[in-house]
């Protein structure tokens, strides 16, 4: 291999560019990584939209490698089970809004996408509506990259070049609930469910516009259609709440998770089933013919679980809030001083809107050891549940110093 062409194929990059250009990050410690260099770095999006408790934290490795020690690894398809899936399955559910609920575990967000997209017409199909296969998607929605979360992400780049995707999905512009009710309108017969985010992370940070995500409730009631929350991003404490449905109280049929579950320790994703659908699935004989190899990991069972206790435990969900405002007062100033065109957000989730391409300002920002997202015309930021509020005001005085110059 040459050095234009190294081994690794790194995601969402460009394959020609040398392993020696990037940043190689080594160690971790509370909101800050560490680079070979030795250079410290405020993680401001959380490694990916989903270290909610920090790198570092003993609770987890501690639970993990236990867990390890004693059973590191099988699976739970029929007839074998585990106990730390069937308690990480509880717990999960617990804090949910189907308490009662049914828990599918997976080991990636896209995993967990393309499982509620089948289980959507899965149920569909097993009430009759064979016609019911259409599925409404949102543009700026992002859904993971599997054939199925390709399909249902509104980011059109995303989904060039891989050739034909799966059928039958629509798209609806992001915010328009009207447009949203026409198609309900000529072909609810057909419409199987809506997929969505209940605040748009990698497509720039959008929360719903008041009485949208409602509105789509209203509308699957309406035309039998199911409703699924994309929560990959949102879940486990980001917006405020539990999960995203809690913050703007409207409860979806299916809700995907991964990510904030374990804040990336180890691996997990999967499914919530509202308790109506784990019934109608619970019929006798009936057989739920898909699922994953790593799906009931007892290591990550185990780091999901003692994630969930050390948010539970730090008050880390009531924390984002707090983090909310000191990001909204942060954001407010630089946009009154004009540094910044306008800002959005929700609880420990935001983006600054800058007004022109921010990869050159990203690149600077992390020379100044602060780490962000460039979206388009924005800078996400996605911190760790954990930061101290001096950490936001440095993250907030790095954009400003930077947009100055």
């Amino acid at each position: 291999m040459t050095e234009a062409a190294p081994h690794l194929l790194h995601p969402f990059s460009y394959p020609a560019k040398p392993e020696g250009d990037y940043i190689n990050i080594v160690r971790g410690e509370g909101v800050r990584v560490f680079d070979d260099t030795g250079k410290a770095y405020i993680d401001g999006i959380a490694s990916l939209w989903l270290c909610q408790v920090g790198h570092g934290r003993p609770e987890l490795l501690e639970a993990i490698t236990s867990q390890l020690n004693e059973l590191a690894s099988y699976n739970i398809f029929d007839p074998m089970t585990n106990p730390v899936a069937a308690a990480a399955a509880e717990r999960i559910a617990s804090v949910s809004p189907h308490p009662n609920g049914r828990v599918f575990l997976a080991s990636s967000g896209s995993e967990s996408i393309d499982t509620a997209l089948k289980l959507v017409r899965l149920v569909q199909q097993r009430r009759g509506h064979g016609d019911k296969q259409i599925i409404i998607r949102r543009t700026r929605g992002y859904h993971g990259t599997n054939f199925g979360g390709t399909t249902a992400q509104g980011i059109e780049g995303n989904r060039v070049g891989w050739g034909d995707l799966v059928p039958h999905f629509v798209e609806v512009p992001a915010d328009d609930l009207e447009a949203c009710s026409r198609l309900f309108a000529e072909h609810g017969a057909n419409i199987a469910g809506v997929i969505t985010e209940p605040v748009q992370g990698a497509g720039g940070v959008w929360p719903p516009p008041d009485g949208y995500l409602e509105g789509l409730r209203r509308l699957c009631d309406q035309h039998e259609a199911l409703l699924v929350f994309d929560e990959v991003i949102c879940g486990f404490g980001r917006t405020g709440s539990w999960f995203a449905a809690q913050t703007y109280d409207v409860t979806p049929d299916l809700i995907t998770f991964a990510k904030g579950v374990t804040s990336g320790y180890l691996p997990v994703s999967g499914v919530i089933v509202s308790a109506d659908l784990g019934e109608e699935l619970s019929e006798p004989g009936f057989k739920l013919m898909t699922g994953y190899t790593y799906s009931g990991h007892p290591a990550c069972c185990a780091a999901a679980i003692a994630n969930i206790d050390v948010i539970e435990a730090d008050g880390l969900v009531k924390r984002a809030n707090q983090i909310g405002e000191r990001f909204e007062a942060g954001l407010s100033a630089l946009a009154a001083d004009g540094m910044i065109e306008s800002y959005r957000g929700v609880g420990a989730i935001w983006a600054a809107e800058v007004g022109r391409d921010t990869l050159e300002i990203r690149n600077r920002i992390l020379e100044l050891g602060v780490i962000l997202r460039p979206i388009g015309t924005s800078l996400a930021i996605c911190p760790p549940l954990t930061i101290e509020d001096a950490d936001i005001d440095q993250m907030i005085e790095a954009i400003a110093t930077t947009v100055a110059e």
